[in-house]
Formats: C-alpha cells, structure tokens, sequence
C-alpha cells in the first residue's frame, strides 16, 4: 500500500487507515485478528482508536493483538483523549485530565508511545492553551511522537494550529486533524480543510463511506445485521438515508457499474484523493469487508468520474466563500 507523510512532518503512514471504533464492543478478538492480519497483509500501518472505544476495550484489544500478532514498529498507532462520558461535560480537554488518559491508554495498548495522540474534541471550557500545554509535554515526554487534533470547527483548528507554531519555545506541531468526510458529509470543505491544507495539517477523514450508505446496502432498505437495524446505531445512519444522500449514492452505484467495481471502492477512492487528504479511517466488520475496502488500492478513478461525483454532491458554500461581489 501507498505510503503518504501524515501533514507537514516526517511521519508516513499507509493512505487508507484501520479503524476500531467498534472493537471490544461490536467486534469480538478474533475477528479483530482477522481484520488486523488482513490489514497488516495489504501493507497498511495506521491503526486509529481511542480511549472511550467499547469503553477502553478496543484499546485494550488492540494492545494484546499487536502483542502476540503484529510487531509493534511495523504499525503507526493512534489514538484520542479528551472524549468523557459524563452527560454534563462530554468533553474534557484539561491538562490534568488529557495526561491521566495518555497514561491510561499507553496501559491498555500495552506499550510506552503512541505514534500519534489526538485530542479528541475541542472543550469550551478548558484555555486552548492549556490543552495545547498537555500535548507539547506529552511529546517532550516520549510518550507522543506526533500529535493532531479531532472534531475541531475551521476557527478551532487555525488558532491551535497557528498557536504551536507562534508560541515561542519548542513546541508541537499538529500534524493531522480527524473529521467526517464523504460525498455525503463535505461540510469541512468550508472552513476546516482551507485551514488544514494553508498549515500543513493532514486530514484523516472517519466515516469515509458516508457511515455505510455509501456502499449500497441500503437502497433497498435496511437489511438485517445492518448499522441501520441496530437499536444503538440506528441514530448514527439515518441522517444519511434523505432523498438528496439517495441521489448521491445512485450516483455512486452507476460509476461503480461503469468501472466493473464496487460502490464501496468507488466512494473510498474518491475521497482517498480529495486534496489534502492523507488517509481514510475504514472500520469494517470483518476481514471480507476490509478486503473489499483494501482493494481500493488499484483503483484511481477517471476525472470524468470525480467530476461528476463532485457536481452530484456539491454542497451550497455561498458568502462568505465566495466573492461576495458575484453574489
């Protein structure tokens, strides 16, 4: 697999990521295994988690896996803190609380650094500048070699950004920010991605499938064993079942017939090539789904094709994006 530099740094990473949102919780250790060793196998590097997956239990998962399984340098590990499950405050980004979750996470994924440690969201309540203090001593710790942030809004993003590179002393660089994008989600093409690209931030996009309806499955319904007929996940997809993500996801399918491929792979590619966009999260449920997804990496699609994906899933960006003198 491909090999990308993860932002403005020296990290490489493979261009199409792991994802573990569901380990320890919907995905048990074997097939856990399975999708690691088929990852593994293809050349992919960046497994991405954190530590409020199955309530710390993907973490913990992947720490025994990558112990008995993968070596431990052949693999980029990733993963958040900053994510509380507390219906008060469902985020913490307090300098105290981020350095007690890395020290928690180092235990779980039994190792002493993670290659990449994201703050997970932004917390109003906490100073920027304490958050970024976490991750700054983090790093000069060794146990952080890089350091991104995730669900930051384009304003979020600048100041933290431009802030590690202004602030006098040494301090970290981000080198990825982790937001949803597909051809049903472009809402970071506002704001977040002209903040990301202009500062040399890579983007990890999660949901690169449009949380599954991008592949398909549900255009004749919701088909059983499905995100979309679980009682918990349910929530997750239905926004992405409208008319106007049915539209797009037609779109997707008639490329996919004209390629003689799949919707998923037609969908991944797209995305995987969006400029700035160093690697997709992929979260599949079994290794016969990561391999369809893995697949992806023979595929480069025509312009013809971009193109017409582009158009059928444009979102409206008027004033302030555009020059307001055409408006």
């Amino acid at each position: 697999m491909e090999q990308r530099y993860l932002g403005r740094t020296g990290l490489r990473v493979s261009r199409i990521g792991l994802g573990t949102l569901t380990w320890g919780r919907d995905t048990d250790e074997h097939d856990a295994a399975d999708l690691l060793k088929a990852f593994w196998d293809a050349g992919g590097t960046l497994v991405d988690t954190a530590d409020v997956y199955g309530g710390g239990e993907a973490e913990h998962l992947l720490g025994r896996l990558v112990d008995s399984l993968i070596p431990r340098q052949d693999l980029v590990i990733a993963t958040k803190a900053g994510n509380v499950p507390d219906p008060y405050r469902r985020v913490n980004g307090s300098r105290g609380h981020l350095l007690a979750a890395l020290d928690a996470s180092l235990e779980r994924l039994g190792t002493d650094y993670v290659d990449l440690w994201q703050v997970h969201a932004f917390d109003p309540a906490t100073p920027l500048e304490e958050t970024l203090q976490a991750v700054d001593q983090a790093v000069s710790s060794g146990r952080v070699r890089y350091a991104g942030v995730s669900n930051f809004c384009g304003w979020q993003l600048a100041k933290a950004a431009t802030w590690q590179l202004a602030t006098p002393g040494v301090r970290t660089r981000l080198a990825s920010t982790q937001m949803e994008y597909s051809l049903l989600q472009r809402g970071i093409e506002r704001e977040v991605l002209p903040a990301a690209l202009d500062l040399g931030i890579g983007l990890l996009p999660s949901s690169p499938l449009g949380r599954g309806v991008l592949t398909g499955k549900y255009r004749q319904g919701t088909p059983s064993g499905s995100r979309g007929a679980s009682e918990r996940l349910a929530p997750f997809v239905e926004p992405y079942l409208d008319d106007a993500a049915a539209r797009i996801v037609d779109a997707v399918a008639t490329a996919a017939d004209g390629l003689a491929t799949s919707p998923l792979q037609v969908a991944l590619a797209w995305v995987r090539d969006r400029p700035g966009v160093t690697a997709p999260i992929v979260g599949a449920r079994n290794a016969a789904q990561l391999t369809e997804a893995l697949s992806v990496e023979v595929l480069s699609l025509p312009y013809e094709i971009r193109q017409a994906l582009d158009d059928v899933s444009a979102p409206v960006h008027r004033y302030p994006d555009q020059d307001w003198s055409t408006l």
